[in-house]
């Protein structure tokens, strides 16, 4: 008997998870290429450690700020238009940091990519959500987050060749290349499904306000600070880390860098099929992600402890791995659980929303790791500080963030 075609529907969830997660791996290439590169650009250009901390944080602020705008742009121009300018505005950026002569310019680039890449996972939610049942849309989710981690996973290796084969400079200007590539495919094939108009609010203003006056919202705009935090300061300092902290040359460090990033991956896909798993067992989707999200970050705050005091290269990489396993565990049903409270009339605002308040937060973590490295000459405080504010980040979901009425006046 002749296998049936696939749906519109099948094909168009298919292509939209395809273009959401090459975006998303172009995304994390090029978060991750700083830090791959951190001490080639710091050597050449002379910079100090709080310095490239400043660099760092200057990206993770503007996406924060980013986030804003995104409340009222989103929701009115939709993810086809707002993720395909994002796309190019941050590749530009990055293919222009290549030919950086100044620390000046360099952190006003870093600004640009970081106001590019705060569309993607506003954007990649509404898609997914969009496109998307309830029964899989967990494992969807977790699909596009993988991105992220699988990009890590594999950046520090081809970086760390790319920078000792052609230089950071052409690094720098390969990668926004690439980006460019991308945000030309996903304007000429994405599509939003004809139904999405009519389930955003005419008045993003009267969304906001909304929004704000429910405590739940502010329990996950803090809470997610915690998670963003942890996940920052792991990007940002891993390869730095290994090499100033572990003397592994860059070679190596391209080689070791990628294991925690596989564990992040792994913690991503296992939260979104628990999920759906759960929810196909009659478990509340709410209840599902809530518990997953305080799990996820408990037990990395946990792990990233250990990671402060451990005695060898091969327990500190194992710590990092659990923490970026069990934080990304949380993070994926951190995004499931704005789309269950958001609905489909609130979701494009309640991502940006949560983002811009989680990287207040998060964007002192590049900054604060390197101003400790110059002054203390170690990770040390740095780690135990990021564990701390994780546990911070459990308790505002704990005592603020709980599922409330708010998922069921969004619904209706």
């Amino acid at each position: 008997m002749d296998t049936p075609e696939p749906t519109v529907s099948s094909l168009r969830q298919a292509l939209t998870l395809t273009l959401l997660f090459t975006a998303g791996v172009i995304n994390f290439f090029d978060r991750a290429s700083l830090s791959v590169a951190n001490n080639s650009v710091r050597a050449e250009m002379h910079l100090s450690a709080t310095q490239m901390g400043w660099l760092l944080s200057a990206f993770s602020l503007a996406y924060g700020l980013s986030q804003l705008p995104l409340i009222t742009l989103l929701p009115r121009f939709g993810a086809r238009k707002t993720l395909g300018f994002g796309l190019t505005l941050w590749s530009a950026a990055q293919l222009l940091t290549g030919y950086v002569q100044s620390f000046t310019t360099f952190l006003v680039l870093r600004v640009l990519l970081g106001t590019g890449e705060g569309p993607f996972y506003p954007a990649g939610v509404q898609a997914t959500r969009d496109w998307f049942s309830q029964r899989s849309r967990g494992r969807a989710t977790a699909v596009m987050s993988m991105s992220q981690t699988i990009g890590l996973a594999i950046a520090p290796a081809i970086l760390s060749l790319l920078i000792l084969r052609t230089g950071w400079r052409a690094m720098f200007i390969l990668l926004g290349f690439a980006g460019l590539l991308i945000a030309i495919a996903w304007s000429i094939f994405y599509r939003s499904p004809s139904s999405t108009a009519a389930n955003t609010p005419t008045n993003t203003t009267s969304a906001l306000g909304f929004l704000l006056r429910h405590r739940v919202v502010w329990g996950m705009m803090l809470g997610w600070g915690g998670i963003n935090y942890t996940n920052w300061l792991y990007i940002s300092w891993v390869p730095g880390y290994l090499q100033t902290a572990r003397h592994l040359t860059l070679a190596n460090t391209g080689l070791v860098a990628g294991i925690p990033f596989l564990a992040g991956a792994a913690g991503m896909f296992s939260s979104g099929a628990l999920a759906d798993f759960r929810t196909r067992h009659g478990a509340s989707l709410a209840r599902v992600h809530y518990s997953q999200i305080l799990t996820g970050m408990v037990l990395s705050a946990a792990c990233t402890w250990f990671v402060a005091h451990a005695a060898s290269t091969t327990a500190a990489v194992a710590g990092i791995s659990g923490a970026l396993f069990m934080i990304h565990f949380g993070g994926t049903s951190g995004w499931g659980y704005v789309q269950v409270i958001g609905g489909p009339r609130y979701v494009a605002s309640l991502g940006p929303l949560q983002n811009f308040a989680s990287f207040l937060i998060a964007s002192a973590a590049p900054v604060v790791t390197g101003f400790l490295l110059d002054t203390t000459h170690s990770f040390t405080l740095a780690l135990i500080i990021c564990s701390v504010i994780t546990l911070l980040g459990a308790l505002s979901y704990a005592t603020l963030g709980a599922p409330s009425h708010l998922f069921q006046s969004a619904e209706g």
